[in-house]
Parts: structure tokens; C-alpha cells; sequence
């Protein structure tokens, strides 16, 4: 093949990534799907647009057309699950009338078993991250203060932050623990922490 040859097919690789991108409309969630993965596996250290762009299955040049740097997927990857889950955060509590329903959502919430450990290793992963980035850090007091003011409706805002605090530190611990804390344990300090009407706080 000689030169002429290998310009044209560059140039035809061009179009055919071009014409995948306008059928491909989901490809950018994709992505960021597939990073969010890349971090609860490899952790922040270990996110690379290689890894992104197989578990996509794009091609690598997809994920830096989409974003222009490493640390623009890293953020927008977070920014894409912290919206994804205030919303599944907000939504376990649309049937709760009663104080047993809100501290069964509660327990379910911290024992939540492998189902829940993808997203609870990003929350930890975003905010280890925060700890380092200022815009990630506004990022994590948004979450919190989303969090805690769907707490606050059935809890007031005094006990929703000890709440929400005390959640962060049982689910930690859930992760960690190389055995699972009894049920009736994580019930018994969520009670604990609610006033005796949580419903009817203010």
C-alpha cells in the first residue's frame, strides 16, 4: 500500500467513525457507564481512556472526541452518577408513609449486599477524589445537601445530617467488614439516631 493508499484509508476510518457517532446516541453514556465501572474496578489511579474505551466498546478515539482530558471524563463520570443516584436515592422513599417504613428503607439501604456495593464504591471513591479536587468537593456538598434534605422530610434537618453521617459510616463499614453486621444491629442504631416520632419532626 503506498501512501495515497493509507491516506484514504485513514480518510475512510473518518467517515465511518463519524457516520457511528450520529447513529450511536448513547455512546457519551456509554462512556461514562463504562468509567464509572473502570473506578469501582481500578479505583482513580487506575481510570485510563484505553480501559474506558474497551469496556464502551468504542473505539479510543470516541472517548477523547467526547472528553478532551482524562480528569473531564474522571468529573463527568462522577457528576453522571451522583445525578443518577440522588435520583434512586430519592425514589426509595416514595412509599414510605409510616417511621417502620422509613427505617426499613433505612437498614435496606446499609444492608444492602452486593447490589449496592458498585455504587457505594464510587460514593467513596468520589469522595477520597474530593479530598484532592475543590470541584469535586462542591460536587460531594451538593450530593450531601441533596441527600439530606430528602432525609429531612421525614426526620428534620437537625437529625437528618446525624443521619445521613451515620449511614456514610455503616455502609463504610459494611464494605470493609469481612462479615456482615446482624440486621437487627444496624436497625437498632438507626433507631438510635431518630427522635421518637421521626415523621413528625421538624
Amino acid at each position: 500500500m503506498d501512501g495515497t493508499d493509507a491516506l484514504k484509508g485513514q480518510d475512510n476510518a473518518g467517515r465511518e467513525e463519524r457516520r457511528a457517532r450520529r447513529h450511536d446516541p448513547r455512546r457519551r453514556t456509554r462512556i461514562l457507564d463504562a468509567a464509572l465501572d473502570v473506578l469501582v474496578a481500578d479505583g482513580v489511579a487506575g481510570l485510563t481512556h484505553r480501559k474506558v474505551a474497551s469496556g464502551a466498546d468504542v473505539p479510543l478515539g470516541s472517548v477523547t472526541y467526547h472528553f478532551a482530558s482524562l480528569a473531564e471524563l474522571r468529573t463527568q463520570a462522577f457528576v453522571w452518577y451522583v445525578d443518577q443516584r440522588t435520583a434512586q436515592f430519592e425514589a426509595l422513599f416514595t412509599e414510605v408513609e409510616t417511621d417502620e417504613d422509613l427505617i426499613d428503607v433505612l437498614v435496606e439501604l446499609v444492608q444492602g449486599g452486593p447490589s449496592r456495593r458498585h455504587s457505594a464504591v464510587l460514593g467513596f471513591e468520589l469522595h477520597l477524589a474530593a479530598l484532592r479536587d475543590p470541584a469535586l468537593r462542591t460536587l460531594t456538598h451538593e450530593w450531601t445537601r441533596a441527600s439530606r434534605a430528602v432525609l429531612a422530610r421525614f426526620t428534620g434537618a437537625d437529625t437528618a445530617a446525624r443521619l445521613d453521617a451515620l449511614l456514610e459510616g455503616m455502609i463504610m463499614h459494611a464494605l470493609l467488614s469481612p462479615e456482615p453486621e446482624p440486621r437487627e444491629a444496624t436497625r437498632a442504631a438507626i433507631e438510635q439516631t431518630l427522635p421518637p416520632n421521626p415523621r413528625s419532626a421538624t
